[in-house]
């Protein structure tokens, strides 16, 4: 048996943990250091905590290398390295990922479930971040439902805009999500939405907002 707490929840706790980081950073730096400024990891651990508190709470890992996820995601352990080459998977690591957390105490094998990139800073469509959605669509294409555990991918973003920015934040984040959603038609087997991207104004910073990005199988 198992636990495991659902995508809305998660994503819910994501968009918390990254209005929590936020809060965070600008308090501790007296409003005078904007959060644009903090590295991804400091959102992650917000994140990964928020995660935590759910009522179904996952294995959470951070940085995990996309072979010892594949291991524990896919039919057999053996397989990932034929699944990365055929899909042209380098080796790297993944901002969080989230397991399920067996029940029995003599279960020591880890089963991969959801796959959640940070990034901090998002302005502008980047090559970057189109790399981030390719990657993680390979992860999560198959031919059939049962092939792999992982259920959905999420890329989670902070943007921050000035006030005196020639393109607002509402322009910014819909050509973000159209340059994803082009990635994603790629993969018949998968589907995407986006949630979140309520655009937030501060005195001292002008337009701010939280999106998460989902991909997840269609079959």
């Amino acid at each position: 048996m198992y636990s495991f707490p659902t995508k809305n929840h998660i994503i819910d706790a994501i968009m918390i943990g990254i209005i929590k980081a936020r809060n965070n950073y600008c308090f501790w730096t007296s409003n005078k250091i904007n959060l644009l400024d903090a590295d991804d990891d400091f959102l992650s651990i917000h994140i990964a905590q928020e995660i935590a508190q759910l009522d179904k709470p996952p294995e959470i890992f951070m940085h995990a290398n996309i072979s010892d996820i594949l291991k524990c995601s896919l039919e057999t352990r053996q397989e990932y390295k034929y699944f990365m080459k055929e899909h042209l998977l380098s080796q790297d690591t993944i901002s969080l990922t989230l397991d399920r957390r067996f029940t029995d105490n003599n279960q020591n094998s880890s089963v991969s479930v959801a796959l959640i990139n940070v990034k901090n800073a998002v302005l502008n469509k980047k090559k970057e971040y189109s790399n981030s959605i390719e990657q993680l669509c390979k992860m999560l294409q198959r031919e059939h439902k049962n092939d792999s555990t992982l259920d959905f991918a999420i890329f989670a973003f902070y943007i921050e805009i000035s006030p005196n920015a020639r393109i607002d934040a509402n322009k910014r984040i819909k050509n973000i999500v159209e340059s994803f959603n082009d990635i994603v038609k790629n993969y018949k087997c998968l589907k995407s939405n986006f949630k979140g991207g309520d655009i937030k104004q501060s005195e001292n910073t002008g337009q701010w907002s939280v999106g998460c990005y989902i991909i997840e199988p269609s079959i």
